[in-house]
Formats: structure tokens, C-alpha cells, sequence
């Protein structure tokens, strides 16, 4: 049985500018944020199979009060040492999805990968794309070192990871995007990142502003539903409040 922990570093607004700022449901207002802002969580997922801890994107990268890092404050609070972490998928490398991808040490200064015993798996065309367009949504700061690193697998289009765990790029919400499904022989698990973010886009048909292409998106998501209500899969949603995770 696949075990699944959503690791999330909290709800925030995000606006035009793509900046993402903290939102306390209950005491906080949409109507006090900027025209047209977001609600979103921010929440990486592991995923533990009998031959892995899979870590699928990895936040923001935000640090606690401590200075520890809250992705690996997670990880702790529920068992787990950040250096047992053996793989980390990546659905693409906005940085509300890469910014957990490394960390300056407080004391050296030094950018070091956050999961150094980890194999990374990032679409070589999104690396590529990402430093193309560093600005408001890539931080070529948080991802360049991707490129230095012995521990990183560049893959390119559809395929498959030790044999069970299977990536398709997608497209929709930034060109090079990607999804992952790990079938365990008894789990189905999909990360849909970006063109299934949210349990409520999945029952609604819509095409979303902020995509890069939203009618793509729109097919994903309904072909997505189809694929996993057939075979059973456990989504996870990376950017819902208030559900992680559900079966359709």
C-alpha cells in the first residue's frame, strides 16, 4: 500500500504579479487582496511505496520561524529524516512548485540541492524553458543548480522510472509541463500538478486565464477524470484548500 502525506507549507493569494502572500483562512478576507487573486494551497506530497519515498514538487521553499525549511519540518513531524527522500518528481518548475528544489545554508551561504540523496527527474525542455524566461514565474536562482548536479535525470517526453512509475508530458499549463502516475501493482497514485490542481477544476469544465493553453488544460483534466475513475486512482491536488487528496 502506497502512503501518502501531504506536506503543505499553507493557503495563499496569489495575483497578476505572481506574488504569493500568506492567507489565514478564518481571519483573513479575499475582498482585502488584490482584484482578481487566487486562493491556493501550496502542497508537495510524499508518497512511500515499498521501494520508495517519492516527493513530488517541492513548494515554495519557505523556512519556519527555526530557520528549518517547512517542507523538511514536514517530513520530521511525520517520521521522516529528509535524507531518506530517494526520488523527486517534478511537474514543473514554477516556483511555487521548484522553490524547495534548493536552499542557501544560513550559516555558509551556500545553494545546496534539499534533497541531496535524492534522484531529481526534470523534463529537459521545461529546464531549458525555464531559464529562457526567468522573471515573475521561474527563478532561474532556485533551479540553475538542477543543471550542475550528478543526482538529476533530464527526461524528455513520455516514459517510465524504475519500471513503475510513469511520466507524460502534458503541455496545458506551461508548454514543457508534466504528470506522473505510480502504480505499485496495488495503488494507482496520479499528480496531475498544474492541469489538475484543484478537486473543484476537475467537475467543472473552464479554461483558465493563467495557463499557458487553458482549452488543453480544460481536455486534460476531463481525460485525466476518465483515466482514473476507469482505474481507480488516488489524485493529489497541490493546490486545494481543503482537499489533499480524493478517488472519483
Amino acid at each position: 500500500m502506497a502512503r501518502i502525506i501531504p506536506l503543505s507549507e499553507g493557503s495563499f493569494t496569489v495575483d497578476g504579479t505572481k506574488k504569493f502572500s500568506p492567507f489565514k483562512v478564518g481571519t483573513d478576507h479575499m475582498q482585502d487582496r488584490p482584484h482578481g487573486s487566487l486562493l491556493v494551497e501550496i502542497q508537495p506530497f510524499l508518497v512511500i511505496t515499498d521501494r520508495d519515498y517519492i516527493l513530488f514538487d517541492t513548494g515554495l521553499g519557505f523556512r519556519n520561524s527555526d530557520g528549518v525549511l517547512q517542507i523538511h519540518q514536514h517530513l520530521i513531524n511525520n517520521g521522516i529524516n529528509p535524507m531518506e527522500i530517494t526520488k523527486v518528481l517534478m511537474s514543473h518548475l514554477h516556483k511555487d512548485h521548484s522553490g524547495g528544489v534548493t536552499a542557501v545554508d544560513p550559516i555558509t551561504g551556500e545553494r545546496t540541492l534539499t534533497f541531496p540523496n535524492a534522484t531529481y527527474y526534470v523534463n529537459n525542455e521545461e529546464m531549458v524553458y525555464a531559464m529562457e524566461h526567468a522573471g515573475k514565474s521561474y527563478h532561474s536562482e532556485d533551479i540553475v543548480l538542477l543543471g550542475q548536479r550528478d543526482n538529476v535525470v533530464f527526461t524528455t517526453g513520455n516514459g517510465t522510472i524504475d519500471g513503475y512509475i510513469h511520466y507524460e508530458v502534458t503541455g496545458g499549463h506551461c508548454p514543457y509541463h508534466q504528470v506522473f502516475l505510480v502504480d505499485d501493482g496495488e495503488d494507482k497514485v496520479f499528480f496531475g500538478g498544474d492541469v489538475a490542481p484543484q478537486i473543484s477544476q476537475m467537475k467543472s469544465r473552464f479554461a483558465a486565464k493563467y495557463d499557458y493553453d487553458g482549452k488543453r488544460s480544460m481536455e486534460l483534466r476531463q481525460e485525466f477524470l476518465e483515466r482514473g475513475k476507469q482505474e481507480g486512482w488516488t489524485f493529489l491536488f497541490y493546490h486545494d484548500t481543503k482537499e489533499p487528496f480524493a478517488k472519483f
